[in-house]
């Protein structure tokens, strides 16, 4: 079937296909997203190429404007997948970067020599039908590790996604990345400036295998704010730091995550060139918003997931510790469970508190809340709390469990999902 075809089937008979998969549950808070604006430099395509699942949008390209400025930050996890070393090398090549090319349902990720090769066979397949160089065309991938990529499908829905190209598909390009997502991930915001709008526009993907170093599996964020490189730099990874660097499903740092931040510099407004730019406030207060919200969406529709946990860290002596402790309670299998079972098991919280990374902490001096209701402080549970109170605050599904070391000055926050029984079966049977 070739790529016009296949724009076709996505058209017409796609719907079909999609009532069926998007009836999928186990997710925390509403799935509808709110409108995508266009950005002004960026059009996207999505179609269904058959690499793993036909049917199913797994081919997604996005364009961009010439003179765009792309930022990028990736994992740090050592077998990081070929299309990552190959994005890498793009974006420092000196090359503009023109295209982005995403596929799903294999990660080209332990693939050796022939990985590295199958992604940047793509990329100058590309390359050669967009008639710029391949360092133009920046490749991820996401999906099953250990296989190699099925480049015939890929490389034949090439010239179909070109064709397709247009500035508002961002929500079709949304459910092509995805891979166990039960819902597509997206987020929109716009602000004025030197009276002109700006938009900053963003889509994610990820639901397992969540706890990345550096971002998330796969986020694509872009304003058509005029943005130097230093400057979106910059921006990129203060923004990653608060939002996909505080977030954790399993504990699991992928091979493949990616984010990237675009832009295309249409607006006709003063260049946000340093900190002291106007446009550099409330650009950075929109994006850092928007990728907040973009992280959160991440942990809603964790794999399984019927809890979205917030755990605040309150008065720690540094910025270190309250990651630690944050962290150690959200990767705590016993904690987790123990969510999922709306069963307000406050020792669990304790002892993982006891064995994160904190020197010479006083427990007596540390409290704990879950939505609002003190079961910890003096070392023991609070002498007003009540078994009845506890049930009641965990049957929510949206839970904040705040920690108060009480050593400092210095809060941090980490958002995680609980472990159900479904997160155990998605990830049996995710192979088959």
């Amino acid at each position: 079937m070739t790529g016009l075809c296949l724009v076709s089937l996505h058209r017409n008979a796609y719907h079909v296909f999609e009532l069926i998969y998007w009836m999928v549950i186990m997710a925390v808070g509403a799935s509808e997203l709110t409108q995508l604006h266009p950005v002004s430099g960026v059009r996207l395509s999505a179609v269904a190429a058959g690499i793993r699942y036909p049917n199913r949008l797994d081919l997604v390209v996005i364009a961009l404007a010439e003179g765009s400025v792309v930022s990028g930050v990736f994992t740090q996890n050592a077998f990081c997948a070929a299309p990552v070393t190959v994005a890498k090398a793009h974006l420092a090549s000196g090359v503009a970067p023109r295209y982005l090319l995403i596929n799903t349902g294999n990660a080209n990720a332990g693939t050796g020599k022939r990985g590295l090769d199958d992604a940047k066979h793509s990329c100058a397949s590309l390359a050669a039908i967009c008639d710029v160089p391949t360092e133009a065309v920046i490749p991820f991938s996401t999906g099953v590790i250990g296989e190699h990529l099925p480049m015939l499908p890929i490389i034949a829905n090439l010239t179909g996604a070109f064709a397709f190209l247009e500035a508002d598909q961002w929500l079709p390009a949304a459910k092509g990345i995805m891979t166990t997502d039960t819902r597509p991930k997206g987020a929109s915001d716009q602000f004025k400036f030197e009276g002109q709008t700006i938009t900053v526009t963003g889509i994610c993907k990820g639901s397992g295998m969540i706890h990345p170093n550096m971002a998330t599996m796969l986020s694509f964020v872009a304003t058509d704010a005029p943005v130097s490189q230093a400057m979106l730099d910059k921006l990129l990874h203060e923004s990653t730091e608060t939002s996909f660097n505080r977030i954790t499903v399993d504990g699991d740092t992928s091979t493949n995550d990616a984010s990237i931040l675009i832009a295309s510099g249409t607006a006709d407004v003063s260049l946000c060139d340093s900190e002291s730019s106007p446009l550099y406030a409330p650009l950075k207060a929109c994006i850092d918003r928007l990728m907040i919200q973009l992280a959160h969406s991440i942990v809603r529709d964790g794999e399984g997931a019927t809890k979205f946990v917030a755990i605040k860290v309150k008065e720690a002596a540094n910025a270190a510790e309250a990651k630690s402790v944050g962290f150690t309670v959200a990767h705590s299998p016993l904690v987790k469970t123990a969510l999922s079972a709306s069963d307000a098991n406050w020792g669990r919280i304790l002892a993982a508190i006891g064995r994160a990374d904190v020197q010479d902490l006083d427990v007596n001096r540390v409290t704990i809340h879950i939505n609002g209701i003190l079961i910890v402080e003096d070392g023991a549970r609070a002498a007003s709390y009540t078994e009845i109170q506890g049930a009641v605050a965990m049957q929510s599904e949206h839970i904040a469990i705040d920690i108060n070391l009480a050593r400092g000055s210095v809060s941090d926050t980490v958002y995680t999902t609980d472990f159900s029984e479904e997160y155990v079966r998605i990830n049996a049977d995710y192979r088959s």
